[in-house]
């Protein structure tokens, strides 16, 4: 009888033990808590671990064998990607799309929407690397499709990820082009709209679909597809909606 209850109490020392590594684009660190809270409450057995970064470092690092069992990426190209090179075992399937702001700490006229770029009193404007962060790309694809990229883009500051991009616009430069979500977060949400920042016109951007993977590694992790099953779900809907994006 000690026997059964020994190996009855390690088999559920083991479910709680278990963990998922979830790497996840920077845009979505504002809703990742109450993602995971709300997820942690139907699974209280599985442990959350993120990994905050670019979409495009975060790919380099599944490339190059980091553990992540599950991708949160900004936009489609990069699961896709991983997907074509058997990386990920589950088709990309969008979680959520994003949106673009234009944002500034100080008072400002936000209304000739993106043309505020144009502002002498604007002498830096923080931007996330297009090369690596879908957010940023949509930037430069909105300032180039109403033709200002060429006129300001002396005025950028180049962030790693749109999540510094927001801690650059709150903290160094004049503007900042930043993903909605992030006016969302408590330390936002004393900024107002058309004094504090303003929608980017969705037409002057495709628009950012952003997709999840279950990846290579997690193809034995059933804790995986349960946290992969859950941002699919109409309560993660739900919780995207609140911090500003749309949803599919």
């Amino acid at each position: 009888m000690k026997k059964v209850i020994t190996l009855l109490l390690l088999f559920s020392f083991s479910l709680y033990a278990k963990s998922i590594n979830v790497a996840v684009a920077a845009n979505v660190s504002y809703a990742m808590p109450a993602l995971v809270s709300a997820f942690h409450k139907q699974n209280p057995h599985i442990k959350v671990q993120i990994t905050l970064a670019s979409s495009g470092k975060l790919t380099a690092q599944i490339q190059n064998g980091a553990p992540y069992d599950i991708f949160m990426s900004a936009n489609m190209k990069y699961p896709n990607a991983l997907y074509a090179n058997a990386l990920a075992i589950t088709k990309p399937l969008i979680y959520a799309k994003g949106s673009l702001a234009i944002f500034s700490t100080k008072r400002r006229d936000f209304s000739k929407g993106i043309n505020i770029v144009k502002n002498k009193n604007i002498k830096t404007i923080a931007i996330a690397n297009p090369l690596t962060a879908p957010y940023g790309k949509a930037s430069i694809t909105a300032l180039k499709n109403a033709k200002l990229y060429k006129e300001v883009k002396s005025k950028f500051v180049y962030a790693e990820s749109v999540s510094q991009t927001v801690a650059y616009s709150v903290t160094a430069t004049d503007l900042g082009f930043i993903t909605k979500s992030a006016l969302f977060s408590p330390k936002m949400q004393q900024y107002k709209k058309g004094i504090n920042f303003t929608d980017v016109d969705p037409k002057l951007y495709k628009a950012i679909n952003q997709g999840v993977v279950i990846l290579k590694q997690a193809v034995n992790k059933p804790q995986a597809k349960a946290f992969y099953n859950f941002l699919l779900s109409a309560q993660a809907k739900e919780i995207f909606q609140k911090y500003g994006y749309l949803v599919p």
